[in-house]
């Protein structure tokens, strides 16, 4: 049984992708950092295991790889926004963000590559943004961060390929999560009517495509962005 990490995992996206891989028949491992009775009714539902670790720290990341060992997918979905005002943004807030998006990645791909290169398999998917692909307003830090991500996929799918690891990038669009919830109803209707299907995601919308991913009816994709966004962004 192929083990698969989820950071992020106790909520929203990451929670339907644990759920998700968990169908598929990965030992899934859970990762959260501040939910954790949500990743812990979530394990003992599931099955799985669930791991507290704040990924932006580099430390903390070597230890939970101490502790679960090796995995052969890692979905990196940790993740946090930030709105507002390019001219508000502190460096604090720029830093965290960043820590959070990018670092994180960075940490946890970093921690589980040497196993999957040893092994020459693996799967690994970063999760953006559409605003990783285009920009928001009043979201700079935020699409920065997710654009970094995109990069850091490309850029990896090229050094992993000959070691026949594949890096894709989940780009969403406009999903029904906590992380939305600071719009108002309006606002998510009117998001709705600009999307060709006029309907706002779901989480399980995304899972299904990092589980695509991850299989092996993917094994020939790598270094892809895939956006399930309804056609909010072509």
């Amino acid at each position: 049984m192929k083990t698969a990490l989820v950071t992020g995992g106790s909520r929203g996206i990451g929670a339907a992708c644990v759920r998700a891989l968990r169908r598929d028949g990965y030992d899934v491992i859970i990762n959260y950092n501040n939910s954790e009775k949500a990743a812990l009714a979530m394990a003992q539902e599931l099955g799985c295991r669930a791991v507290k670790c704040d990924v932006s720290d580099h430390g903390q990341v070597q230890e939970m790889f101490e502790t679960i060992g090796k995995v052969d997918v890692l979905v990196c979905c940790a993740g946090i926004s930030l709105s507002g005002l390019f001219t508000d943004v502190t460096p604090e807030d720029w830093r965290r963000i960043f820590a959070v998006n990018v670092d994180g990645a960075y940490n946890c791909i970093k921690t589980a590559l040497p196993h999957m290169i040893h092994e020459k398999a693996g799967s690994i998917v970063t999760i953006s943004s559409i605003w990783g692909m285009t920009g928001a307003s009043c979201e700079a830090a935020y699409s920065a961060s997710k654009a970094a991500l995109i990069g850091l996929t490309k850029a990896l799918a090229k050094e992993l390929g000959p070691s026949g690891i594949t890096v894709n990038c989940v780009a969403p669009g406009v999903i029904d999560t906590d992380m939305n919830k600071c719009y108002s109803a309006s606002d998510m209707a009117a998001l709705a009517e600009e999307t060709p299907l006029g309907v706002i995601g779901k989480p399980e919308d995304v899972a299904e495509t990092v589980a695509f991913l991850v299989s092996d009816k993917a094994r020939f994709i790598t270094g892809q962005v895939i956006s399930p966004n309804g056609g909010f962004l072509i």
